[in-house]
Order: C-alpha cells, then structure tokens, then sequence
C-alpha cells in the first residue's frame, strides 16, 4: 500500500544516555515538516506490518551509520531494497572512515539524496562520482531547538552569579582522525594550565567520566562565563580507508602507544591525507553556547562560514601565542558582554539556524524533486513502532541494570558504610566495565568524532 509521508528510520540503544542534540535531531521532523512523519526505531526490531506500506520518503538517520556496522539488519534492507517507489534520503555525520562500505550502501540500495557534514566545494570530492546520488546537500550537526531555549531560560545564571570563568567538557580521538584530533584536548590542556597558574576557576574536563547529558549539562553551561571549544571534525578524510586498517594493526600491535606515537606511527600512511578534504564544520556546542549566554574562546577556524573572530568569539590560536591576551580580554566585562549578545543575536534570536527553517528547507529540497505532501498518513496508522522479538527483552533489561548499578554507586558515596566497605569494591568493577566499554567501542566505531 502506498503511504503519503516520510518514514524516519533511527537507532536509539533503549535507556541509552545519548546527547540531547540527537533526539532533537530526530523530534524536528515530526515536529516541523508538511509531510506526515512515522518515525520507527530499528534497536526494537523490525515491526512486520511494515511490510505491507510503501512510503513516500524513507529517511535514514545519521544514528544508524554511528559505527561500522550499521544499525539495519537484513529485514530492514530488504524492506529498503523493495520500495523501489520511495524516495530515499541518507543522512551521514563521522563520515571520514568507513568511506567504501558507505558509497556501496549508497549504490546497492539505490538512496537518491544524501545529506553531509561536507561543504558545497568539498562534497564532489566524496560523492560526485557515486552513481545513482542524483543530489547531495550540505547541512550542520545540529541546529538552534525550541527546548534548547527554554533550558536557556531555565537554567542560564546572570554574569554576576556564574562562579565558573571557563568551562568544557570533550573526550580524546583517535590518531587516525589525523593531527586534529589532537585539538579538543590539546585546547583544554593549553588553556587550563595557564588558568590554574592565574587561579583563575575553571571547570575544565577531558575524559569519558566527567561527561555531562541532560539537565546536568545544562545547568553546567549556565554557571560558566564562557567556554572554551574547537571547529567539529578531523582532518584526515579516509577516502580508500587505508588509514583506519592501518590504525587497527598498530593498535595491536602497540596498545600502550600515546596519541602522539602513534600519530608518528601512522604517518607514513596517513600524511598523504591531512586535509585532502577540509571536514570541519560548526558544532551545536557552539549554539548551545550562545544560547546560553557564555562567551566562547575558540580556536581560529572557519566555523562554516557562521561565526566570525571578534564579534562571536575571541580567536585562540592554536600555538597559545596569544592566550594571555585571550584571557584579558575576556575578563573585560564589556567585551565580554558585546560578544555574548552578538552571539545570541546572530545565532539564537534571528531564528536564522533553527530547527523549523532547517525542515523547511529539507522539505522544499523533496518538493524540488518532485515529492510534494498529499494530506495524512493513510493506512499506516496502526504499524506498531515496537517489535518484541525474543532478543528485544535484554536489550530493555540489561540497561536498566546498569543504570540501577549507577544509582546504588552514587549511595556509596554518600553513606559513611558505603564509602569504607563498598565503594572501594564497587568502583574498580566500574572502573574495570568502563575501560573495557571504551576498548569496544573504539574496536566497533573506529573512535569517536562525533560533533556534541
């Protein structure tokens, strides 16, 4: 049966304590799009009843594309495979590995339209010669919510109130991401150790632990007078995949090696490929940032053409030449605030990089190619979003354990038994699930670059 609508298809692990930049992703649109909007999630299976519906747009997220393997199983390509009448949309972020599994997806399922992290000049060098991708758009990892704001509203704290100076919150890449990957630490490490010797406060973390997700990160960000940050992206694109291979093998064969070794180790490989193609992008740290009112001090970059040096942020370079004069100027109360409201001006008020006119203009990009909304969902109404299958019980269960294995570790640390008898114990398993979580993942995802 033929449905009017787009079919958005994502992975969401149950329970899973994801960045809210994702789910906004995912709501924006249902919530603003002409075209009716069924959105399933593939971590419950395959729903069987959507066999028998053809929708006009079928949607793939970028989260099924988050690693190596891609979050669609053999049900679920073939379903793709067979509506041969829809039109298909991929959407792509971390795009810089696994490039030849990628464009064989692309022709072997027949996606019409891809959308990419890549700017207008860069993407013909990814996708120009795939054939069957009759349009490849460019777009950012995130964009401005209405939930964003509200937060904003909710938690931001008046200047005067904020008691820390300079905040962050990043976690180490992989040297195969190229020399770049260095920046995200190598900013917080910089900046920190000058502010530590000016007994400056700053609230500056790098590693998988200090993460913060939901309303702890929003809070984070409205007691900060600014934020410290780096362009979204690598620079090694690796089109061949010949450094990732390469990666994996002196991983092995070297699994104590620092970032730099193996920076060193990899070169002979992966020096051909620093900044073949430039994928650097904003991020939508930098829109929470202006949303909230924190000043940003970023590393000189292009930012996507978006924010410019000296009017949206103070421009850090990259050596640290200048850091004492970053830190001056940002302790001046009038240039922090000019840069504070251009920020929120450009960027939040103008309404110029919102959610809305980001569908908008995914819409009008289907209506240009001859997909128009035809009313609401006809027929589809009853697929169920969820498939119980056998395997779908753990799945819910097992992490609803470790997040009850979290609240009783945070007990420990608040009872007096706890913290001489039990935290002792329980935090080395932790420690030891933590590391073990960290080495699968980056087994799995080849790293971690996503833009947060």
């Amino acid at each position: 049966m033929s449905v009017n609508g787009i079919l958005l298809i994502f992975r969401r692990p149950f329970a899973f304590r994801d960045a809210s930049t994702i789910r906004e992703h995912i709501g924006s649109f249902q919530r603003h799009s002409k075209f009716p909007v069924r959105a399933v999630n593939t971590a419950f299976g395959f729903p069987g009843p959507l066999l028998k519906h053809e929708f006009d747009v079928i949607l793939l997220h970028y989260t099924l594309f988050a690693g190596i393997e891609y979050g669609l199983d053999k049900r679920w390509l073939e379903y793709i495979d067979g509506c041969r009448g829809s039109y298909k949309v991929a959407f792509f972020q971390d795009e810089y590995f696994g490039c030849p599994k990628r464009f064989a997806f692309l022709r072997d399922h027949g996606i019409d339209c891809v959308y990419t992290l890549l700017d207008e000049t860069e993407a013909p060098k990814v996708y120009g010669d795939i054939g069957g991708v009759g349009t490849v758009v460019s777009t950012l990892p995130g964009y401005v919510s209405s939930d964003m704001v509200k937060a904003a509203h909710r938690f931001a704290l008046p200047d005067p109130r904020r008691t820390v100076d300079i905040g962050y919150r990043s976690r180490p890449l992989s040297a195969f991401m190229g020399r770049a990957a260095w920046e995200k630490t190598g900013i917080a490490h910089g900046v920190r150790q000058r502010c530590d010797e000016l007994g400056m406060p700053v609230d500056i973390e790098t590693d998988e632990r200090s993460r913060l997700y939901g309303n702890d990160w929003y809070r984070f960000l409205g007691r900060c007078r600014a934020c410290i940050g780096v362009e979204a992206g690598v620079s090694v694109f690796d089109l061949e995949g010949v450094v990732y291979q390469r990666y994996r093998e002196l991983r092995a064969a070297h699994p104590g090696a620092s970032f730099d070794e193996m920076v060193q180790l990899l070169a002979p490989v992966m020096d051909p490929w620093e900044d073949r193609v430039y994928y650097r992008t904003i991020s939508p740290r930098h829109f929470e940032t202006a949303a909230f009112g924190a000043c940003q001090i970023l590393f000189e970059g292009r930012y996507s053409g978006i924010l410019e040096p000296g009017r949206h942020y103070i421009p850090l370079a990259k050596d640290f030449s200048n850091l004492d004069d970053v830190l001056r100027r940002f302790r001046d109360p009038a240039v922090r605030r000019e840069i504070v409201h251009n920020a929120h001006h450009d960027l939040i008020a103008s309404d110029a990089f919102s959610y809305r006119r980001f569908v908008q203009a995914f819409d009008w990009t289907l209506a240009r190619e001859g997909v128009s909304p035809r009313g609401s969902i006809v027929g589809a109404t009853r697929i169920r979003l969820m498939s119980l299958h056998p395997e779908v019980l753990p799945r819910i269960l097992k992490p609803l354990a470790f997040r009850g294995m979290g609240r009783v570790y945070r007990w420990t640390q608040q009872s007096r038994i706890g913290q001489k008898l039990i935290q002792p114990l329980a935090g080395r398993l932790i420690d030891r699930f933590a590391t073990r979580w960290k080495d699968r993942r980056e087994r799995r995802n080849g790293g971690d670059g996503r833009a947060s």
